[in-house]
């Protein structure tokens, strides 16, 4: 696990643990909504009765922070800071991997796909109000696609699908060997035309 948390950012904490006065008193941090597109990174209290068997602990010189277990993998990376300005001060937390974890080789296919799907062709199918998302995976190397937004009923899906979504997919994931949609395209009440 890799998470930053600078010294500045470690000496805030602790002095806004000591203003609580709970003996034991610590910080947790988690994702809400981890993997998807609405991720946030929380930071909060976490009082000696709020500690879970699974929490993963960083013991950091000056403060002790709880990792909520189902957000570990999601805070891969992550940066806790803190800046003095001239009107105070500004904590800042960033988790690039919130949104999706980071994934390698060896990470499970769904991951691998879900990847590719939400950092290199939703962004680009966004411009015309459309989304895909990964439904299943079937026997192991078909990906079950499904359009969403201005894709469904679009006339030029097959096109996005083929030339698009399914060739930078099987560029992207080894092992991957076909594309399906699922989507019913006769739907075309928000359809990008």
């Amino acid at each position: 696990m890799n998470i930053t948390i600078t010294d500045s950012a470690q000496e805030y904490l602790s002095s806004l643990l000591e203003k609580q006065g709970v003996e034991g008193i610590a910080v947790r941090i988690f994702i809400q909504q981890p993997g998807t597109p609405y991720a946030e990174t929380c930071l909060a209290y976490c009082r000696p009765d709020e500690v879970n068997e699974t929490d993963e602990i960083l013991n950091l010189p000056k403060l002790k922070v709880y990792l909520e277990k189902m957000s570990v993998t999601f805070l891969d990376e992550a940066f806790v800071d803190y800046a003095t300005e001239k009107m105070g001060g500004q904590l800042t937390i960033k988790a690039p991997n919130a949104k999706m974890p980071k994934v390698t080789a060896d990470s499970p296919i769904e991951d691998q796909i879900n990847y590719v799907l939400y950092s290199d062709i939703n962004p680009g199918l966004a411009a015309h109000g459309g989304e895909v998302s990964l439904l299943e995976v079937v026997d192991g190397n078909v990906a079950v696609l499904k359009f969403g937004g201005g894709c469904q009923g679009c006339s030029a899906v097959d096109l996005t699908l083929k030339e698009g979504v399914e060739k930078t997919l099987m560029e992207k994931v080894p092992g991957l060997i076909a594309v399906k949609d699922s989507t019913d395209h006769t739907v075309t009440d928000n359809a990008f035309m």
